[in-house]
């Protein structure tokens, strides 16, 4: 009796469902055939302005008001981002639309565009939010076509760049500083590819690709010709509200999916919920890796087993696992993160793998794998021979020695591994985490970046972020995390964890040294700042002069990076040109605080923001 009355709601479980296939297909196909039946408008040379565009006066049913064009002196005028654009030519066919900065001149080398833009000013998600906005390129569709945008980026420089062939001189037309050097770049830019001493000025897209990389006149031709913007997704809802449809590019049509692969498709769904009733934290991970079409290789558990020999050499604990010692088939030694038990739906893992598994830069480590078998998960990086940073600047047996040139050099690159983190990718990430435990050595000594458990992704334009709760390690979190008015929580909390790693690379100590025999060395921070304020040698022993130098040089950097509030703090990148620079470059900076009453402010209140 029980089995049948099971069988009976799964059948009107699925009768149901098909109903609504059939409602729905339905629906799908009449709107399909919805025709506007307004004439097209013209100004200028564009005369076939029509759906879903539609000039200043037209009647309302004629087109969207978010897609409404201008018509000033003649020329046909888009208005996007509080900018106007001249509109140069509609595709209905593909559903594009090609633009030009009005500032730009054919045949003009001088005229730049007033607009600096790139994809991140578009929508890159698909997801039509009718609020008319456009995308930087195509839903791939069937065939994987896009439109995708060809940057040019303008540089000003303080010294003239040499040996590098992407730079392409334009101070002939184009000088930003009249003491200055001024380039042009194609293609997008990441950290390390920009100059010490440049700074970008302006970015501007083209859709005309076909070019000479090298030569600044054929570059300013392609920009005079314009850059593509899609409203697909528009069309694409307004054929079916549900979004059953995709562009098909090599015929130039849009398609709903039929209905016979939906129902297939949405009864398989519903066995699925059915037998699985709750999603499980391991079958969320599992969903965002299918998603995110990942570089990393994954592993079986059995696999992780065999090249650990089943966990045989531990070489540590992290933050959120133990790290072993392991193989690969192919020869190469790795090591391998075991998680432990995963905060809310597998968090932390999606952090690590989200933040470094689209990334390689040479100072982050490589994540070479991940594994997900039911509880089991874990991360296959790079294996890093010397190890942690702590272990070396803080080994009491002095059995291992670091130079203080070595650990210089180490520095910077911590820097510019983070300066990448910051700016390099088309997402800032921010670490939250910077201490010496969590800056890996290879057989080199070139420091590498790991555990990204605590890290956040924000839009490179976030100047402030939101955070649900406090994170980091006590002594290396900055102030800003526990006290809610000196400052917002942006990417200058991994500067100021920078400055106290910094502080600890400089000093071989740990700042906060209950072991001392002077309490006024309690803090390193504070005990260095007056020494270094009032001229005194830094009481580290048998430095040369030479490496006295690198100290100080380090210390002062660190004591800038260390400031209360983050506004006083200098950017990474502003720090890594310190770091390189002469210390006669640099000024004492203010001396550090501890906690915000002793600044003069008043009313101050913690709390886990």
């Amino acid at each position: 009796m029980r089995n049948n009355l099971v069988t009976m709601r799964r059948e009107r479980a699925l009768f149901l469902l098909l109903l609504l296939l059939l409602l729905l297909h339905h629906i799908c196909a009449t709107k399909a055939h919805k025709k506007h039946v307004c004439p097209p408008s013209s100004c200028g040379k564009i005369s076939n302005i029509t759906y879903p565009f539609r000039l200043k006066g037209d009647p309302e049913k004629c087109g969207e008001k978010s897609y409404e064009l201008g018509c000033e002196n003649n020329v046909t005028v888009l208005y996007m981002n509080s900018e106007e654009f001249h509109v140069e030519a509609i595709n209905y066919k593909n559903y594009t639309v090609r633009v030009v900065d009005p500032a730009l001149q054919l045949g003009n080398c001088s005229s730049l565009p007033l607009s600096s833009l790139s994809r991140s000013n578009f929508s890159d998600t698909y997801s039509y939010n009718r609020t008319g906005s456009y995308q930087a390129s195509l839903d791939p569709g069937i065939d994987g076509e896009s439109l995708i945008f060809e940057h040019i980026v303008f540089l000003s420089c303080n010294h003239s760049v040499r040996e590098n062939g992407k730079y392409v001189k334009t101070e002939e037309y184009v000088k930003w500083d009249s003491k200055g050097y001024a380039y042009a770049v194609v293609g997008d830019l990441k950290a390390e590819d920009i100059e010490v001493g440049c700074d970008i000025k302006l970015v501007a897209p083209t859709s005309f690709t076909t070019f000479n990389n090298h030569s600044y006149t054929s570059m300013h031709s392609s920009l005079a010709y314009g850059f593509q913007i899609s409203w697909v997704q528009l069309a694409c809802d307004n054929y079916c509200p549900h979004g059953f449809c995709y562009f098909d590019s090599s015929k130039q049509k849009i398609h709903h999916f039929s209905f016979t692969t939906w129902m297939t498709l949405l009864i398989m769904i519903f066995i699925c919920k059915w037998r699985k009733r709750h999603a499980s934290t391991y079958e969320n991970i599992e969903n965002y890796l299918e998603q995110n079409h990942l570089v990393p290789i994954k592993y079986s558990h059995k696999e992780i087993k065999n090249m650990t020999e089943d966990y045989k050499e531990k070489l540590g604990e992290e933050g959120f696992g133990s790290v072993f010692k392991a193989k690969l088939r192919s020869g190469p030694s790795v090591a391998i993160k075991m998680l432990g038990k995963s905060k809310g739906n597998g968090q932390d893992f999606i952090n690590e793998v989200a933040t470094i598994g689209r990334i390689h830069h040479q100072n982050v480590v490589q994540l070479i794998g991940f594994c997900v078998s039911g509880s089991k998960r874990a991360l296959v990086y790079e294996f890093m021979p010397n190890g942690s940073l702590d272990k070396l600047i803080f080994s009491r047996d002095g059995s291992i020695h670091l130079s203080y040139e070595k650990i210089y050099n180490i520095s910077v690159g911590v820097a510019r591994g983070i300066a990448y983190l910051h700016h390099g990718c088309e997402m800032q990430i921010l670490h939250f985490d910077i201490k010496p435990h969590n800056i890996l050595l290879d057989e080199n000594f070139i420091p590498k970046i790991s555990d990204f458990g605590l890290a956040k992704l924000y839009p490179i334009n976030n100047s402030i972020v939101t955070m649900t709760a406090a994170r980091g390690t006590i002594g290396y979190m900055a102030p800003e995390l526990f006290y809610n008015n000196i400052g917002g929580i942006s990417h200058k909390a991994d500067v100021y964890s920078f400055g106290m790693l910094l502080m600890e690379m400089a000093s071989k100590r740990k700042n906060l040294n209950l072991h001392v025999e002077h309490s006024s060395q309690l803090y390193f921070p504070l005990w260095i700042y007056n020494h270094i304020g009032e001229e005194r040698d830094i009481d580290i022993n048998d430095l040369t002069e030479e490496e006295k130098i690198i100290v100080k040089k380090m210390i002062i950097v660190a004591l800038w990076c260390i400031q209360l509030k983050p506004n006083d703090r200098p950017s990474i990148n502003r720090v890594v040109k310190m770091l390189e620079g002469d210390i006669e470059d640099l000024e004492i900076p203010p001396k550090p605080t501890l906690f915000p009453d002793e600044m003069g402010l008043e009313d101050q209140t913690t709390s886990s923001i």
